[in-house]
């Protein structure tokens, strides 16, 4: 089975991230699974991903502590920290956890860092089913500037292919469904780790289970997204986001970039959603707990950008803290049924603090997405030409739920400051 049919759709989740950090727990990760199980899966959502150094016995935030022991099996593969996750107790490792999961409706997916732990080099620990050790395999030279976890593998080393194919292995035996692998996809800093992500497509393949492969940090360069698109299902198209409008607004300009390369099982990603509570005991993006500092058309212009460009959406705040106003966000059915089926996202026109997007739906339905980035309330308007549609409309805006019937020659609104309308676009 091609890796493009393990995500036909945009997958749609929960990440632990911007809410704990490192130092996310079995509790956490059970309560917010129960939370989507009730309250979201109806929707779409229905991944649970447990983010970085699940392995690290004493990570308190999102500030890595380095070179500190981490939990390893005989085989040169991180186990998960007991303490943190009770049962993973007598080498279960997270099958217990993704079983209940599973019994929630839902898929589970952890996060990795790319290569094999630096202890497990230093200590020429085994690789499965091999003679080689983690020390012949590693790259010493190839390090994450940002974490000391790992060594990155030379991918022409005996034993390269087999150490990824025996943490796949495990990975298939505790039911994962879905990997997010970190220092790899690219960064300001390096470029793609083409032949590790390689060595992983292939372990993928090799270990039977489908499993959706997503590519962190970025951004990934739009030059390669022939290669990635034949070795992912997502990949991020920018460095960690946060809440902050400057980042937000920047993303009109990778969205842009990579227009008319989405769908087909692959996915550029924009990154995680920071709504609703998030940086309980993570610090990155400039804040500690707090409520997502965007204010609410900021919100809607995120989702709106995210839903019409068919990005992943996996929401980074602690869900069982959600108000109304969050899962409405979450909720809308007609802006989720765009997301999962729409197709041909393409900015239509862009002039100074105006953008207007468009997408197709089904049976001549017709997606508009229309931005202020200005710091004024100021109308927005595009012409129905614009769009290849003649005639009478009806236009649905899709967060408010307002209608209007026999529209001609344009579409215009007046929106307010870093705020977004969606409209659906029928024939009247």
């Amino acid at each position: 089975m091609s890796h493009l049919q393990y995500a036909k759709t945009p997958p749609m989740g929960w990440n632990s991230w911007d809410c704990y950090g490192a130092a996310v727990t079995e509790e956490e990760i059970r309560g917010n699974a129960e939370y989507m199980a009730q309250n979201l899966k109806e929707f779409g959502w229905d991944t649970i991903v447990v983010d970085i150094q699940w392995y690290e016995p004493g990570a308190v935030s999102s500030q890595y502590r380095p070179f500190v022991p981490l939990v390893m099996d005989e085989y040169s593969r991180l186990l998960p920290a007991v303490n943190r996750f009770p049962s993973a107790e007598g080498g279960l490792g997270f099958r217990p956890l993704a079983d209940y999961v599973h019994s929630l409706g839902l898929k589970f997916g952890i996060h990795i860092m790319r290569g094999i732990a630096r202890q497990a080099a230093h200590a020429a620990t085994p690789i499965k089913g091999t003679s080689v050790t983690a020390r012949d395999i590693a790259h010493t030279n190839s390090i994450c500037p940002w974490n000391t976890d790992m060594y990155g593998v030379d991918a022409e080393k005996d034993g390269a292919q087999d150490y990824y194919n025996s943490l796949f292995e495990l990975y298939a035996e505790w039911g994962v469904d879905f990997v997010k692998v970190d220092d790899i996809a690219a960064s300001r800093l390096y470029d793609t780790h083409q032949p590790e992500i390689e060595l992983i497509h292939r372990a993928i393949q090799h270990c039977g289970r489908p499993m959706i492969l997503s590519l962190s940090p970025g951004p990934a360069p739009v030059p390669y997204a022939d290669f990635l698109a034949d070795h992912a299902n997502m990949w991020r198209i920018t460095d960690d986001f946060w809440d902050r409008w400057e980042l937000l607004l920047d993303m009109f300009d990778r969205c842009e970039s990579w227009q008319g390369l989405t769908g087909g099982g692959s996915w550029p990603d924009c990154d995680m959603l920071p709504l609703g509570h998030i940086g309980i005991r993570s610090v990155d993006g400039g804040g500690a707990d707090r409520w997502t500092r965007f204010t609410r058309e900021e919100q809607v212009t995120m989702m709106t950008l995210w839903s019409i460009f068919r990005s992943p959406l996996f929401f980074g705040g602690e869900l069982r803290d959600n108000d109304e106003w969050t899962n409405a966000l979450l909720t809308n059915r007609d802006v989720l049924d765009m997301h999962r089926s729409s197709s041909g996202a393409r900015l239509v026109s862009r002039k100074d603090d105006k953008v207007v997007w468009s997408a197709d739906g089904d049976a001549g339905v017709r997606y508009v997405a229309m931005f202020n980035t200005g710091e004024k309330t100021q109308e927005v308007r595009v012409r129905l030409s614009e769009l290849n549609l003649e005639g009478a409309v009806s236009v649905k805006e899709l967060w408010s739920g307002t209608e209007t019937h026999n529209l001609r020659a344009e579409l215009t609104c007046g929106i307010l400051p870093h705020g977004a309308v969606l409209y659906r676009i029928t024939y009247a």
